[in-house]
């Protein structure tokens, strides 16, 4: 298993993620983005089963103070490439698995 959890260290669902590997003693690289954002090739593979518009976190003080509520779809991916504390957290990628939030229901069956 090659977990990776992109998120940010003052989200409490992101620790949890954290926590619950490792609980059970399975090693993580943890990408905090608000140091470090996806590349795009990383954005476009935990997108294709999580979903663009999923990713962005349209309920965070971010978005609304940059006026993002009425773009385009098509934007979404450049607006979250471009600013990455807008992505909801955690996302938890194995491989080509992906999830968004605490989903130990779906953890448990990559193990």
């Amino acid at each position: 298993m090659n977990i990776q959890i992109f998120g940010r260290k003052s989200c409490s669902e992101t620790r949890k993620a954290e926590r619950y590997f490792k609980e059970r003693r399975i090693s993580v690289q943890f990408i905090d983005l608000k140091e470090k954002g996806f590349s795009p090739k990383e954005l476009d593979s935990v997108a294709r089963p999580i979903g663009y518009e999923n990713l962005l976190d349209r309920e965070c003080k971010r978005f609304k103070e940059k006026g993002l509520a009425f773009m385009s779809p098509s934007r979404v991916p450049k607006v979250l490439l471009e600013d990455p504390e807008l992505v909801k957290t955690p996302v938890v990628r194995n491989g080509s698995q992906a999830t968004l939030g605490y989903r130990p229901e779906v953890w448990k069956t990559w193990e």
